[in-house]
């Protein structure tokens, strides 16, 4: 072990080579905490590698894809969702509106374009890089990355795409045009999850807007076990889902 936690190496693979167990990342005392190695490729195959062991890409333009395993791990509980008043009520509102329709999988590229184009708090550019697009597209290809959307009489105003393996959920990112679209998303989201029995939706990063939903933080090791759990489980058919408002409306409705 280095003597400082500042000069601990970064890991580099190469293409071919076998990305290192989470347990090697960056500690809490390091520059980059959870930062467990370095690439150049970024694949569809390199992807389910890495989720399959808890570990996503988060870079910028001009950078590695830098691939992370932060301890502890946000994650979202299904049953834990806090379906606060005013979502209820925007959710009401959209209901009562002919062009209104929620689906998953409709238009998986386009939801995965506005997440890149979408401003985010804090920062001047994105992550979602065109390289990282046609690794999550190639994803999508195969079946194991999926959007959830939000349309107003044909017109896509909020989405969010996230990556599954089994029972194995992984959120990456939203945008939304209307308020509390993204939200509501997320909401469609977490009643399929409920509805199939899946236990957590990952979130990866601690943020206030996720807490205030219910996500809370766990334990690297105890996420790790309910990933490797749940990837044993079948496959959802996302495509087919629709939003289950009976098992959404026994959550949480604190304001």
């Amino acid at each position: 072990m280095p003597r400082n936690p500042s000069e601990q190496p970064l890991i580099w693979i190469e293409a071919g080579q076998a990305l290192p167990s989470p347990d090697q990342a960056w500690g809490a005392q390091s520059p980059a905490p959870g930062l467990v190695a370095a690439s150049r490729d970024l694949s569809a195959t390199r992807l389910v590698e890495s989720y399959s062991q808890g570990i996503f890409p988060w870079y910028s333009k001009g950078q590695p894809v830098l691939w992370w395993s932060p301890d502890p791990r946000m994650v979202l509980r299904p049953k834990d969702f806090r379906l606060h008043r005013s979502l209820r009520q925007a959710f009401k509102r959209r209901q009562l509106h002919n062009g209104f329709s929620m689906s998953f999988d409709r238009d998986f590229h386009q939801v995965i374009e506005r997440c890149s184009q979408a401003p985010r708090e804090g920062q001047n550019g994105t992550w979602i890089v065109p390289n990282m697009i046609d690794a999550y597209q190639e994803l999508h290809n195969m079946g194991l990355a999926h959007s959830a959307e939000l349309w107003l009489h044909g017109e896509l105003v909020a989405g969010l795409y996230f990556v599954a393996l089994g029972h194995a959920v992984f959120g990456e990112s939203m945008f939304t045009t209307v308020t509390d679209g993204s939200k509501m998303t997320l909401a469609f989201l977490v009643s399929v999850c409920l509805q199939h029995g899946i236990v957590t939706i990952d979130c990866q990063q601690n943020t206030r807007h996720l807490a205030s939903l219910g996500a809370q933080e766990m334990p690297r090791a105890e996420f790790l076990t309910l990933v490797q759990q749940a990837q044993c489980m079948p496959p959802v058919d996302w495509g087919l889902q629709t939003l289950y408002w009976d098992l959404l409306t026994t959550l949480d409705t604190a304001s």
